[in-house]
């Protein structure tokens, strides 16, 4: 039984994760942002433990994650939760900027930081649930694409330095997905939202689970998933 540390389990493409590992019978800890989400993603998903930790101050994690009881072995941790708030360059302010970075990057790279000595023991498995914004920049989107960005570089970073202790790092490239994030990116946009042009978020689920379930003989650095319609 493999034993997984989630970001973002409280809707799309985390939900659909880690239901998926759930009911395969793995062991799953899930990361929320204070005590009385915890006790709604533990009723969401029975069976599943849950850690307290905001990804929105990584300042504070170490010390969050100090006072709680930590998995014994960590086989893989998966980055998937996000947020995501458009603009123009011209127009954001730093918080707005700060808010992205710190739990699109910062937070996924003190989590790694983290929990890399388990990776090591376990060869285990980073995954990063980055977005088609990583690798191409558009108009309103400077900050949130500037945190994926940076996201793909961490990854990229990650796997080189942690190649030689059996460390696989995975990025995963959504396009558009029928997700809440994706809701409130359509009112951002002014735009009418119809979940059903969109990727299932269980689409992109299977894309994850194949990353981790490859045999060790082979790794996946990229996936990216496009609408098929």
């Amino acid at each position: 039984m493999a034993t997984h540390l989630i970001t973002g389990s409280g809707s799309g493409i985390g939900a659909a994760v880690a239901r998926r590992l759930l009911e395969r019978g793995d062991e799953l800890y899930l990361f929320a942002r204070d005590a009385g989400r915890a006790k709604e993603l533990a009723a969401q998903f029975p069976g599943a433990r849950t850690l307290v930790g905001d990804l929105s101050n990584p300042d504070r994690l170490a010390w969050a994650l100090s006072k709680q009881t930590l998995p014994d072995h960590v086989d893989s941790l998966l980055h998937i939760a996000g947020v995501c708030d458009l603009g123009g360059v011209g127009d954001l302010a730093p918080k707005v900027w700060n808010r992205q970075l710190a739990a699109n990057l910062v937070s996924p790279a003190e989590l790694t930081r983290l929990f890399l000595p388990q990776l090591r023991v376990t060869k285990g498995h980073v995954v990063f649930v980055n977005s088609g914004a990583g690798m191409h920049a558009h108009a309103n989107w400077g900050a949130y694409a500037a945190s994926k960005h940076g996201l793909k570089a961490l990854a990229d970073a990650l796997r080189e330095e942690e190649h030689g202790n059996g460390v696989r790092v995975t990025s995963v490239y959504p396009g558009r997905t029928a997700t809440p994030m994706q809701a409130k990116v359509h009112q951002q946009e002014g735009r009418e939202y119809d979940p059903a042009a969109y990727i299932d978020p269980e689409s992109v689920a299977t894309t994850v689970l194949l990353a981790i379930d490859l045999p060790r003989d082979a790794e996946i650095n990229d996936l990216t998933v496009r609408p098929g319609r």
